[in-house]
């Protein structure tokens, strides 16, 4: 017998993050990262970047935020692209493709608006699976393993330089 994978209830959706999602947008990253999530070079990337409202969005189910994927304008040399982190999911919504799915609508939606590549810190495994591949010549404000900096370009050739303000 096999079992087939978890699937997203189809009660779910997925919607713009908004300010009304702020509380349990916070408290969720904070269940998923804990304090230390403040101590990473991404948080670095936040604090300079602009928030991407329009790119960035939230899985509801019923009436309750399970998970989050947000996305910041930001350049890498010259060439404006997109940050993206955190993601998160609930404890009790892993293993069910719901943050594959959160990245998969936030890069459609980046491609949608014209952004040339979308640039995120993770682990290969997980992005490659959605597009995503080592970016080798993107740097970021601080320090962090060059195999974890990932990119996936919508258009021309891959991103290249320091991550920094557009």
């Amino acid at each position: 017998m096999s079992l087939q994978p978890c699937r997203p209830s189809p009660e779910l959706t997925l919607v713009n993050e908004t300010t009304a999602h702020g509380a349990e947008v916070e408290a969720l990253l904070n269940r998923a990262f804990g304090p230390g999530r403040f101590a990473k070079v991404s948080e670095r990337v936040r604090e300079f970047a602009d928030f991407a409202q329009d790119l960035s969005f939230c899985a509801v189910e019923a009436g309750k935020v399970v998970g989050v994927v947000r996305m910041w304008r930001v350049a890498a040399g010259d060439q404006p692209v997109v940050f993206l982190g955190p993601l998160a999911v609930e404890a009790s919504e892993r293993r069910a493709g719901l943050g594959a799915m959160l990245v998969e609508r936030a890069c459609e939606a980046a491609a949608a608006a014209g952004e040339a590549a979308v640039v995120l810190v993770g682990d290969l495994p997980y992005f490659q699976r959605v597009g995503f591949a080592v970016a080798p010549d993107v740097a970021l404000p601080g320090p962090v393993d060059a195999k974890r900096v990932l990119v996936r370009a919508f258009r021309g050739d891959a991103p290249a330089g320091m991550i920094q303000p557009r």
